[in-house]
């Protein structure tokens, strides 16, 4: 994780990155961090002191680990910061976009901060000062606080504390009201309101120090399955208590004192290492609002416009479409609308009798999860299997099971034990005397809005072989019925990890009798200690290996005498990569597969995940031209795996064209805007 972010940090840095995409960049960065921690180190943290506790020998070398990523982890923070003060916001601010700090305010925008403040502001807030009476206050999850040093004029008077929260309702952005025929605007964080006006909250005090903190905890959620007879219930009790887990990290303003930073680090029980001073907002993921607040292409990257599935793909026309051929959709290059406008005719066509779909991270507001409550309404059978253990997404979740149920819908939790990851949609459709299978199979959520941001692949299909298998992986599901023996699917816990050994193991017995042998594989993360001995031992036996692996690698590339054969890269982006593809050269016969699953034990072996062949050649060969071989030739945001462990960002090579995957998609399926037309 902390290595991907590195790579993301390095595109800010990039001349041809604009500003507002370095911004959004650090903003990604900012969230991504926020996570490792509620989870990773959590996770790491509560393992430490497990051992501690029974004073484990594994103890010591734990704790070292955690050392040396607090170390990594504070270098990016503050590489952060330093890209944000020393090139975003100059940058911005020649521009004319100014996100103004309080020092740099003038006296009219002063006065507007005042107003605001007594308007909007002071009437939510509540101080707390600390003694006996007031003790600390319940501090959240990430949730914006001031600390505040207090002392009076009068010789002897002890100094205080107070703390002021922030509440959430309040915008953390706000757009100084210009001046009349200003060309240029301005901007300030609700921080930079509130560090204007403390003194103005403590009355009959002086403001002796002062800085804004955020603390963040263990978000991490855990229900014994086997043990509950509701699992939404009992996720719903876990969710109250999440903002208020163990705290795992404290941010704060590097200017604060010592003393002030010693009381916090001692409330929230944190060691030094814990504590990150930052030179600017202790949230940059609040920044994205300052991304999405200015319309201006020519800080942007090129507005980019989806292409169309295919010309024959009409509305009203959908199965008959699929009768004849199954159908490719490359996100975002092409428009997720197919998908929504397969289930809108399903919805609307009375020969459909049923729809079945997965659903992991819809958002929350969908199009998709309306038209399966319209579905309801209209007579027909919908099953949805929701997962509502979907990280952050529990809440949303939970939200739409409520509905579903409330609408008429069977609602099911997946198998008990696993995460439901996979990517499905059934449609059942009565056709003279028989029910036709309609498929939807893919390595990407059912969220249109995410489909506009993530690289991912699926397809529609009428095959009625690969629709009976889709079936049987619902029943197994919702049944609590014994895994289905398939013959096209690969899933999760049950097939998936044997087969995709399997098929590494067939390359390296290929390569030793000399015949061609190759693995290709896209994937987001590469952990599965299996998997990497298979491709290790592959790589001996002379089979070229070629892996995108866009963030965790545990895999060491092109060793001398152990893995020469393996190479590795990373694509970096406007998009983010997150599209699943296994490809297996069998042969002369390629074997080739979408997936939901990274090759991760917890894909794995604790969740349910699918993964679909190419049986259509053209299709096949779409997918390995698009998702494979055009990243394996990408010299402009390709970063590629050293010996050392390092990436380094590919240049092209003399005589070399400069080659961007996801350019040249974005230019192949849909259109670019220029961003010097009027």
């Amino acid at each position: 994780m902390l290595a991907f972010n590195e790579r993301v940090l390095a595109q800010c840095e990039l001349d041809q990155t604009p500003a507002l995409e370095r911004l959004r960049f650090l903003t990604i960065v900012s969230s991504n961090i926020d996570e490792f921690f509620e989870v990773r180190i959590a996770e790491l943290n509560e393992k430490l002191d497990d051992l501690e506790a029974i004073r484990a020998p594994e103890a010591p070398e734990l704790r070292a680990s955690l050392m040396r990523v607090a170390k990594h982890a504070h270098a990016i923070v503050e590489r952060q910061y330093q890209i944000l003060n020393e090139r975003v916001l100059p940058t911005l601010r020649a521009a004319g976009i100014d996100l103004v700090r309080s020092e740099d305010l003038s006296p009219i925008q002063r006065r507007w901060i005042r107003a605001t403040f007594l308007r909007e502001v002071a009437p939510v807030l509540t101080p707390i000062g600390l003694d006996p009476a007031h003790p600390f206050p319940a501090v959240a999850n990430k949730g914006l606080h001031y600390i505040v040093e207090l002392a009076t004029k009068r010789k002897g008077d002890r100094r205080s504390v107070a703390i002021v929260k922030v509440p959430r309702t309040l915008p953390r952005l706000m757009e100084i009201k210009p001046a009349a025929g200003a060309t240029s605007r301005a901007f300030v964080l609700l921080s930079t309101i509130l560090q204007c006006e403390l003194q103005s909250m403590f009355p009959g005090r002086v403001v002796i120090g002062f800085s804004q903190f955020r603390v963040t905890r263990d978000s991490d959620l855990w229900v014994d399955e086997k043990e509950m007879t509701d699992l939404r219930h009992a996720l719903a009790g876990q969710l109250r208590r999440r903002p208020y887990g163990t705290a795992v990290r404290l941010e704060i303003n590097a200017e604060c004192s010592d003393s002030i930073i010693e009381l916090l680090r001692n409330h929230f029980k944190l060691e030094p290492h814990e504590v990150y001073r930052v030179n600017g907002p202790v949230n940059l993921a609040r920044l994205q609002a300052l991304v999405e607040a200015i319309s201006s292409p020519a800080l942007c990257f090129p507005e980019f416009i989806p292409g169309e599935a295919d010309p024959a793909f009409v509305e009203g026309k959908v199965f008959a479409q699929l009768k004849k051929q199954d159908v490719l959709l490359h996100h975002p290059y092409q428009s997720f609308e197919p998908v929504v406008q397969m289930l809108r005719e399903a919805v609307a066509d009375p020969n459909v009798i049923a729809i079945k779909q997965t659903i992991y991270r819809t958002g929350s507001k969908s199009v998709l999860m309306d038209l399966l409550i319209d579905a309801v309404r209209r007579g027909k059978e919908v099953t949805v299997v929701l997962e509502l253990k979907a990280r952050f997404d529990e809440e949303t979740n939970i939200n739409w099971a409520e509905k579903l149920e409330q609408a008429g819908a069977h609602v099911v939790y997946g198998v008990v034990g696993l995460k439901t990851h996979a990517k499905l949609l059934l449609i059942l459709r009565r056709e003279g005397n028989s029910i036709t299978h309609y498929a939807h199979l893919a390595s990407g959520n059912y969220n249109p809005s995410t489909a506009r941001a993530y690289t991912d692949f699926g397809v529609l299909t009428a095959n009625q072989v690969l629709g009976r298998e889709v079936a049987s992986v619902f029943h197994y599901m919702t049944s609590m019925a014994q895994p289905p023996r398939l013959k096209h699917l690969w899933w999760s816990p049950h097939t998936m990890k044997t087969n995709i050994i399997e098929a590494i193991n067939n390359e390296a017995l290929a390569a030793r009798a000399g015949k061609p042998a190759k693995i290709m594989a896209k994937i987001n993360a590469l952990t599965d200690e299996v998997v990497i001995a298979a491709l290790y031992a592959a790589a001996q036996a002379g089979v070229r290996i070629d892996l995108i692996v866009r963030g965790a690698c545990c895999i060491g590339a092109q060793l001398p005498g152990f893995s020469e054969n393996i190479h590795v890269r990373s694509i970096i982006g406007r998009f983010l990569e997150h599209s699943r593809i296994y490809y297996f050269e069998n042969g002369g016969d390629p074997r080739v597969y979408i997936s939901s699953a990274d090759w991760m034990s917890r894909n794995l072996d604790r969740r349910v995940e699918v993964a679909v062949p190419l049986l259509d050649p053209l299709l096949r060969d779409r997918v390995v031209d698009e998702g494979l071989r055009s990243a394996l030739v990408d010299n402009q945001q390709a970063w590629r795996l050293q010996r050392n462990g390092a990436y380094r960002l590919l240049r092209p090579l003399r005589g070399q064209l400069p080659h961007s995957t996801q350019e040249s998609l974005a230019k192949k399926w849909g259109h670019l805007a220029d961003v010097n037309a009027p």
